[in-house]
């Protein structure tokens, strides 16, 4: 695969349940009630149940490696964590990944990630590197 800066490598909207989030505490071991009941989250100041980060996280890079060729090898991934992913009892929330090509070099490119959840982004810095 070849990459080029500026080249749009994939660009997906997922939404976000809280059957998502219980399903995820039951597959991370992720149990904080603060992912799964207003109360909690309540009596300590958050807005609302929110989103796991690292579920936030993998989910971002799942659909840039959904874009990738089979072969190709993920080198380094981070992110930093900005706002968190609120998820409404009813309508849920839509979490928007855009991947980009930010810079390429001999052996890698890295993309560049704008993760947006109700127009603010969620995370920042979320760059992926892949060999080539």
């Amino acid at each position: 695969m070849t990459f080029t800066v500026g080249e749009i490598v994939a660009e997906r909207t997922i939404h976000l349940t809280r059957e998502s989030l219980v399903r995820y505490a039951g597959a991370s071991g992720d149990f904080n009630p603060i992912h799964y009941r207003d109360d909690v989250a309540a009596s300590v100041g958050l807005p609302g149940v929110l989103a796991h980060g690292m579920l936030t996280m993998g989910l971002a890079s799942s659909v840039v490696i959904a874009a990738l060729d089979a072969d190709t090898k993920i080198t380094d991934y981070g992110v930093r964590f900005t706002r968190p992913v609120v998820v409404d009892p009813d309508a849920g929330a839509d979490v928007s990944v855009l991947a980009k090509v930010g810079a390429v070099d001999e052996t890698s490119a890295r993309i560049d990630l704008t993760v947006k959840h109700a127009d603010a982004t969620v995370l920042v810095k979320a760059q992926l590197r892949v060999a080539i």
